[in-house]
Formats: C-alpha cells, structure tokens, sequence
C-alpha cells in the first residue's frame, strides 16, 4: 500500500481526526481507529491489530499517538 499524501495533507489528515475529542494535537485509540478505518481500510485485518498498532505507535506511553507518532505510521505503511 503506498499513501501518496504530502506532508501539508498528512498534517490535515491527523488534525481533523484529532479534534474530535480530547487534545486536539493527539489521537485517542477511538480517533486512530476512525482514522484508520476510514484512510487506510486495507491496514486493519482484526481487532487485535488496532491494539497492537496502538500499542507500537504510542512511543512515550501516554495513551495517545501524537504526530511525530503517528508519521512512523505513515513511512511504515509506504514502504
């Protein structure tokens, strides 16, 4: 899967996500999962794997992917 998404876009993209609840410059599990869900279909296969990408992406522990996180996310999925 290639995500041919400038860095403006990807920005956009994580902001109108993230304001949907909570801290605005962070993504909750819920807002990752819509994200996700409704950007990128073909990357969830289960509901273990939501979890587990979370769980990868939340570097720091806090129970939030923040951009510089969620970018790991993006190189990783345009390989």
């Amino acid at each position: 899967m290639s995500v041919k998404k400038s860095p403006e876009e990807l920005k956009n993209m994580f902001e109108k996500y993230a304001a949907k609840e909570g801290d605005p410059d962070q993504l909750s599990k819920e807002e990752l999962k819509l994200l996700i869900q409704t950007e990128f279909p073909s990357l969830l296969k289960g509901p273990s794997t939501l979890d587990d990408l979370f769980q990868e992406l939340d570097k720091n522990g806090d129970g939030e992917v923040s951009f510089e996180e969620f970018q790991v996310l993006v190189k990783k999925i345009s390989q």
